[in-house]
């Protein structure tokens, strides 16, 4: 009896489960949208052999068919062997640091990093017993020398930082991390491989928050994490032993099974699905439509963003401009170095005027979008000192050049002169609320020199 027969002699009930379920998969020309929690099996052995070796898939916390083709996009994007994509930019930073830390473990980071992960390490996994060490001046390789211990076992920054656009020397960094045999992980969302590819320049490990760049329209949200497949148990065994011994039961170890490979297997069969950091088949569909025009959004959104740092330099309500594609700024001659095709598309500048100007600039845009987000195709505005940094001391706030009167801009791909009419009539409303287009930064009547001092 086929299918079509036994569904039409069954109860409604069981017809309206069942049929048109059955289909034969036709040549979709975009990858096909398999938004479904599992996978049937075509025979007892097919499903004894997803068990045992992992092959096919099964149930969609472990794998499905969407999400591992956008895997494969990213992996060859990012010039990796293999990635994993998570349900968003915090569960990639997370499984890649629980991937290599163990209770006991240390871990270096920039001081520049994101505030979702500082709060993650100081926070969270030093409740596990993991320690870390911050360094400000990554430029400096015996800095890193210095922080590290006999129990580091990762490095840990971003390719381009929040706010100050302050530029890691990939290859500098990961050289240091290779004298004592530990990954250097760089967080690459500003950055996109659109402009930089860590893996080429000795990163190990390259995370995103794909709700950014990758996807581009703001609509999902979104992690990866790709490894650069070339992990060597025979060397870092010692250094990360739940990858190369054997399990109580017996089973072969990571090393074992997938080589190189053993890191990024880890973090797919044991962090991720363990810990459900599961992302929606429907969110992996929409990050890889976005990811498909990556180049051109980025390309575009950099120039836009160099036009606008290069005008707003020149205002006279503005005290001073972060943007790495400036000659100003300090990291300029590391980026004309190593980011290719532009400087990417988020900075900060500072009003004259401290936040009475920030605020009046805020509330005066009307194309521009005033949210916490970036990477979008929309030019979007934040103030950092009473959002994204408000955690941190003052002293704080201004060693990573977050002041009151800072604004960070995420460039979209709306047309140039548009956006300049909109942030030249946001600058007079913030002169006009600072008393002079020239008043002094700071926060009420106080300079830049005194909050810097």
């Amino acid at each position: 009896m086929t299918e079509h027969a036994a569904h039409t002699e069954a109860s409604f009930d069981t017809r309206a489960a069942h049929a048109g379920a059955e289909w034969s998969d036709a040549a979709s020309r975009t990858v096909p949208l398999y938004l479904t929690a599992g996978f049937r099996f075509d025979a007892f052995d097919t499903a004894a052999e997803h068990f045992a070796t992992g092959a096919g898939f099964g149930y969609t916390r472990t794998g499905n068919p969407t999400v591992s083709a956008l895997e494969q996009k990213l992996a060859t994007l990012e010039s990796g062997a293999e990635a994993v994509f998570l349900a968003s930019g915090q569960a990639a930073v997370t499984t890649a640091l629980l991937t290599l830390l163990s209770a006991g473990d240390h871990i270096v980071l920039s001081a520049h990093i994101y505030e979702g992960t500082r709060g993650l390490v100081f926070d969270n996994l030093s409740r596990l017993g993991i320690t870390a060490t911050l360094v400000d001046e990554i430029s400096d390789p015996d800095a890193w020398r210095r922080a590290t211990r006999r129990e580091t076992r990762a490095y840990f920054a971003e390719s381009i930082a929040n706010a100050r656009n302050d530029i890691l020397d990939v290859a500098l960094v990961a050289g240091v991390a290779d004298e004592f045999g530990i990954p250097l992980v760089v967080d690459n969302t500003f950055a996109t491989p659109a402009l930089l590819r860590p893996i080429e320049h000795g990163a190990a490990i390259v995370v995103h928050s794909a709700s950014k760049f990758l996807g581009g329209h703001g609509a999902a949200l979104g992690g990866v994490i790709v490894d650069d497949g070339r992990f060597d148990g025979v060397t870092a065994g010692r250094l990360f032993p739940h990858l190369v011994e054997r399990n109580a039961s017996g089973a072969p170890s990571p090393w074992e099974r997938h080589g190189g490979r053993a890191r990024i297997a880890y973090a797919r069969e044991t962090v991720a699905p363990r810990f459900g950091a599961t992302p929606s088949p429907f969110n992996a569909f929409l990050v890889g439509q976005g990811a498909e025009t990556l180049g051109l959004r980025v390309r575009h959104q950099s120039a836009g963003a160099l036009a606008l740092a290069t005008w707003l330099e020149e205002q006279p309500e503005v005290a001073s401009v972060d943007y790495a594609g400036l000659p100003t700024h300090p990291d300029h001659d590391l980026a004309v170095r190593q980011l290719q095709g532009g400087f990417g598309s988020v900075f900060a500048f500072t009003l004259n005027g401290g936040e009475p100007a920030a605020r009046a600039f805020v509330e005066a845009v009307q194309l521009v979008t005033h949210m916490t987000h970036l990477g979008d195709v929309r030019t979007l505005v934040l103030h950092p000192a009473s959002t994204s940094h408000s955690g941190h001391a003052e002293s704080e706030r201004v060693r990573r050049g977050v002041l009151p009167g800072t604004l960070r801009l995420s460039i979209g791909i709306e047309d140039v002169d548009d956006l300049r009419r909109d942030l030249a009539r946001a600058l007079a409303a913030a002169g006009a609320a600072s008393g002079s287009p020239a008043a002094v930064a700071g926060s009420g009547d106080r300079s830049t020199e005194e909050i810097l001092a």
